[in-house]
């Protein structure tokens, strides 16, 4: 029987890129993201979607019961960015949905998956977090926030669960080239600044959820070779 895999914010960009690599390798996706372009990106791969939000818990639940009995591979993928810069002029509304989908639905996506992993004996997951998990970025400091919180999920978690056969991991990629930094593509030429094809993330996306030891953060940037982060110990 071939593997199951699980892959949100999957309409496009690395998302996509991950689930093609997925069912390439043979593996049943069910595909999770509010776009519907994700239906055709579902059916052009014989795998399986889900339109909807993933604030709401309950979706990462019905994605999990999609996925039938087994379910091998979670890729913690869907992710957006945030406008507001100052703390003192934030949109509350926007603030939640960024919060909703860059962290919230992390903690969510575990919630449904744990128990289906734990009862198949084992399984691996990577939430694809950002250099933004490793360092602050102030042109984006409330994505940056939400992806610390990703890390430091990862990083609580993952030796406990490794214990029940279960890898939690992190892919921290630099700047990519995706629906959700298109906008800004001229610009980021313009300055002469490289930028990952979503192929090269969902590529160090498979070789960890496959390969990586449970806690590993891996860093990927253009032009060089994907290497681990290691966090400097406590003084």
């Amino acid at each position: 029987m071939g593997e199951t895999a699980i892959v949100t914010g999957a309409a496009g960009g690395i998302g996509e890129a991950v689930a093609r690599r997925l069912a390439a390798s043979g593996a049943r996706c069910v595909l999770v993201d509010r776009d519907p372009k994700v239906e055709g990106v579902a059916a052009s791969i014989g795998g399986a979607a889900l339109v909807g939000d993933l604030t709401d818990p309950d979706l990462s639940l019905r994605a999990v019961a999609a996925a039938g009995d087994r379910l091998d591979l979670l890729v913690l993928n869907a992710g957006t960015n945030s406008v507001d810069k100052d703390p003192a002029t934030l949109d509350l509304d926007r603030y939640q949905a960024v919060v909703g989908v860059n962290q919230h639905s992390v903690v969510y996506g575990l919630r449904a998956a744990l128990p289906v992993m734990r009862a198949g004996g084992g399984g691996s997951i990577v939430a694809v977090a950002s250099l933004a998990a490793l360092h602050g970025v102030a042109q984006d400091p409330v994505y940056t926030m939400t992806k610390h919180a990703v890390i430091g999920l990862v990083r609580a978690l993952s030796a406990t669960l490794s214990q029940e056969g279960v890898r939690l991991s992190a892919v921290c990629p630099g700047l990519v080239d995706t629906p959700l930094t298109a906008g800004a593509r001229d610009r980021f030429r313009a300055a002469g600044i490289p930028m990952l094809s979503a192929d090269e993330v969902a590529a160090a996306v498979e070789t960890t959820l496959r390969t990586a030891p449970a806690g590993t953060e891996l860093v990927v940037r253009p032009g060089r070779p994907p290497v681990p982060y290691l966090a400097a110990p406590l003084p």
